[in-house]
């Protein structure tokens, strides 16, 4: 299935910042007031649907409603399910955490996807790649999901915007992702398997809640940073 020409060559170059202004013009295609979260695996109905659904899980902890402070959290698939059912055993893991599966519907990547999106997070290196060779100035708000939660654990939270503030949680999310864009270069991942999430796949209820837990907790200090509200513990 081949995507839409939607916006294609809006930013130049590929997953970089065109200096003519193209994050300006993608800055307009965006609702004002929001901060869209996406989440991107192969199929989308494996990795990317735990991740979109634990995220809303997580902020729904923290802010008391998935949809407070602004925050959009979606998903999709390189080589996506378009309309499929995430997989019975994705579910599960879901049901482990709390979290809602209800709903949820694949989808192919799309541009319009890439260009709406604030923060894009996927479950490997390659997926990343081939987000970013979309173009669209993705490079610098395309991480994978623990690439990213490597970055913001070095990221003093006192240097953000303060949630609460006039901004709100949309303008600490944008600094946030400025700040881990500029850190990347310096914080190198110890070895080639630290930001990957493997494929569960067609594997048994095990790995898939592995992963899982994996996800969960690689999300936790993410969605902390977002908020600046810190899980509770029991």
């Amino acid at each position: 299935m081949t995507a839409p020409e939607t916006g294609r060559g809006i930013a130049g170059l590929p997953g970089f910042p065109d200096p003519a202004g193209a994050e300006g013009g993608l800055r307009s295609l965006k609702a004002p007031g929001t901060f869209r979260i996406l989440h991107v695996s192969t199929g989308n109905v494996c990795r990317s649907p735990i991740t979109e659904r634990l995220t809303r899980h997580a902020l729904a902890d923290r802010l008391g409603d998935p949809g407070t402070g602004g925050l959009i959290v979606e998903s999709a698939g390189t080589w996506g399910h378009e309309g499929a059912p995430m997989e019975t055993h994705a579910e599960t893991v879901l049901a482990d955490f709390g979290a809602d599966a209800t709903g949820f519907v694949g989808r192919e990547l799309l541009d319009d996807h890439v260009i709406r999106a604030d923060l894009v997070l996927t479950a490997t290196r390659d997926h990343r790649a081939q987000v970013i060779s979309m173009g669209h100035s993705a490079g610098l708000r395309t991480f994978t999901l623990k690439e990213f939660t490597r970055l913001v654990r070095a990221i003093d939270p006192a240097t953000l915007p303060d949630p609460e503030g006039a901004d709100g949680v949309v303008e600490r999310a944008r600094a946030l992702v400025r700040a881990a864009a500029a850190l990347r270069g310096w914080l190198l991942a110890p070895n080639v398997e630290a930001d990957e999430v493997y494929d569960p796949y067609g594997a048994p209820l095990p790995f898939f809640r592995s992963v899982g837990g994996e996800i969960q907790q690689a999300l936790d200090p993410v969605v902390t940073a977002l908020t600046g509200v810190p899980a509770a513990r029991a």
